[in-house]
């Protein structure tokens, strides 16, 4: 499981034109199921996420997770982070899990996020989504599990 997380000042994802989710200050995941994760994998990687420390202390030194900084988590899900990009000049998706396991351990993601954070916002599984954000810092770090 990959997870790509922004550290955002906002973010939010649409589709058709229309909202579907936002958040303020916080995290933007990308969440890239591979074809051998579990449930297991998730929880690991969600422990990962909202433990992370990239939010700035009185200090100004990156030493705080979303949870102690109060941020928002918005989770969506991106299967092109499992792509195999070592040959060629196209990608190949074999190390994706395949649509249905992915799906349901997204859900299970989200479902775990929204027990143990909050406010947590989603995209729209497998959908064409559009994803704006204002990125901090930059900071973006790739996470796995």
């Amino acid at each position: 499981m990959l997870g790509l997380i922004q550290r955002v000042r906002h973010a939010s994802v649409a589709v058709d034109d229309q909202v579907v989710g936002e958040i303020g200050p916080g995290l933007l995941l990308f969440l890239g199921v591979e074809k051998d994760d579990d449930e297991g994998t998730a929880d690991a990687l969600l422990k990962k996420v909202l433990a992370y420390r990239v939010f700035a202390d009185t200090e100004g030194k990156m030493n705080l997770n979303v949870q102690q900084a109060g941020g928002g988590l918005l989770v969506v899900s991106q299967f092109t982070l499992a792509a195999d990009t070592r040959k060629g000049l196209r990608p190949s998706f074999s190390r994706a899990g395949s649509p249905a396991l992915a799906e349901s351990i997204y859900d299970y993601f989200v479902s775990r996020a929204r027990t143990l954070h909050e406010p947590v916002a989603t995209g729209v599984f497998a959908a064409d989504m559009q994803v704006s954000l204002q990125n901090d810092g930059p900071v973006t770090f790739m996470l796995s599990a």
